[in-house]
């Protein structure tokens, strides 16, 4: 695993959790993780379970013990160490959003397809879709029950940069992070709504906003929070993206991705209306999915809450008896489950590189339709 911060904590738990609670058809082995600085790595392997430290991403691939590379750095890295991990023979698992740019994107696509003629696998890190409430809700919109969808409502609100004296991190500087709510959060809707649709978004028009322009430069950072000293440096990224977009059977949706929400932390949202119902999802209350059936009867009709942890609903059943929820680290130990198992039975597991490929062009649409003058951008 290379990076070992919010999301390789995240990681490490679930490789170390998933064998523990699922029948692995192979078990994972956390050989070596890898950063910059040699006692920092040594003291997050220690802590998060991993057997060896590295200081170089390149040597790991030189190693024959070494058969998947988890990459959990910055955007601006992702390229180059999937596409020498897929060059070397080693399966790839990468957060997203999968890049920084359409063309890094291109190139990691470029190579995966080679990689995969030669049995080697690849794979964006989509968490939300292994929430088992989101994989039921998938589920009964390719059973029929809402429908033919009409109308999608996407949020991602958080409130982090919310405050104007929260301190610069790389996730505010364009080059390392490629875009800022648009890519960080905007990318899990985007993927969402593609997911559950089963559909791609066919075009856009967006607005970008940069509410705080400068920030305290942070002299230390843990997860999403840091403290600032006197020196200041610019945002060169968007605190805030909303966008109107249509899907390929045109229907239209409506998308907002925000780090300055005061009150909400994590409230991922969608909200699916179909021609007979509708579905809808606060990832604040993650183990609850709200199910309206319009074939009913006004006189009792409603929304229903359904509690998604039965042990027959996804994933459940290997975790705790019903009505113990799930948390925020459950979706990367599904991950894992899902990843092994693709490469145990020599299958391509989902998210593609080319699901992530098209992720990347929506919100390089959105850019772009935010740059002039919010017109139309097909994609």
């Amino acid at each position: 695993m290379i990076g070992y911060a919010f999301m390789g904590r995240a990681h490490s738990h679930a490789w170390r959790t998933a064998p523990r609670f699922f029948d692995l058809p192979m078990a994972p082995e956390m050989a070596v993780l890898v950063g910059r600085s040699a006692a920092a790595a040594a003291a997050a392997a220690d802590q998060l379970g991993w057997r060896e430290v590295e200081t170089d991403w390149r040597r790991v691939l030189e190693r024959d013990d070494v058969d998947l590379v988890d990459i959990c750095t910055p955007g601006d890295s992702h390229a180059e160490i999937a596409e020498a991990a897929l060059e070397a023979g080693k399966h790839v698992l990468v957060e997203k959003p999968m890049a920084n740019t359409v063309a890094q994107a291109e190139t990691m696509v470029a190579a995966a397809v080679e990689a995969r003629r030669r049995g080697v696998r690849s794979m964006v890190g989509f968490t939300y879709r292994r929430v088992p409430a989101i994989q039921l809700a998938r589920q009964l919109i390719a059973d029929g029950r809402i429908g033919e969808v009409r109308q999608v409502r996407a949020q991602y609100l958080q409130d982090w940069l919310a405050d104007a004296e929260a301190p610069l991190s790389w996730r505010l500087d364009k080059d390392k992070a490629g875009s800022g709510a648009l890519g960080d959060i905007g990318a899990h809707i985007v993927d969402l709504t593609q997911f559950l649709t089963g559909q791609r978004f066919a075009g856009v028009s967006g607005m970008l906003e940069t509410f705080v322009t400068e920030r305290p430069v942070a002299e230390s950072f843990s997860g999403l929070h840091g403290t600032g000293g006197s020196e200041r440096g610019p945002v060169t990224v968007d605190d805030a993206a909303l966008f109107t977009a249509r899907l390929t059977s045109g229907a239209p949706a409506v998308l907002e991705a925000t780090r300055y929400a005061w009150g909400r932390k994590n409230a991922m949202r969608i909200e699916i209306s179909g021609t007979s119902g509708s579905l809808a999802f606060d990832f604040e209350e993650m183990n609850v999915l709200q199910f309206f059936d319009g074939t009913e009867e006004a006189r009792t009709g409603g929304f229903r809450r359904i509690l998604v942890t039965e042990p027959d609903h996804p994933y459940t059943g290997h975790w705790w008896p019903a009505g113990h929820g799930l948390g925020y680290e459950h979706g990367f130990t599904h991950q894992v489950v899902d990843l092994v198992e693709a490469l145990a039975a020599d299958q391509d597991p989902a998210p593609s590189f080319e699901d992530g490929l098209h992720v990347q062009r929506v919100l390089d649409a959105v850019e772009r339709s935010n740059a002039e003058t919010h017109r139309w951008v097909q994609i």
